[in-house]
């Protein structure tokens, strides 16, 4: 069984109505660019407030993906 390695990458997601828009914003929006998410994980919840108000709410969200590596050439012999 070939073992793999994840890269982890954070994003931050808004929305003006929920922490859980706001996370699913932040996944949708990796995934755009991003090939083969596998876990998000909810790492920060924030809220923007503005005169006492909620106006903002913002997820901090880690987001790891399979890394994939390429294939080395082989090396090339000297003299040949």
């Amino acid at each position: 069984m070939q073992e793999s390695v994840y890269k982890i990458i954070e994003v931050v997601g808004t929305s003006k109505t929920s922490w859980e828009d706001a996370s699913r914003n932040a996944v949708k929006a990796a995934d755009s660019s991003v090939r083969d998410l596998r876990i998000a994980e909810i790492t920060k919840l924030d809220m923007v407030v503005d005169k006492g108000s909620v106006v903002l709410f913002r997820a901090r969200v880690s987001l790891s993906f399979k890394y994939e590596v390429a294939a080395k050439a082989p090396a090339k012999r000297k003299g040949k």
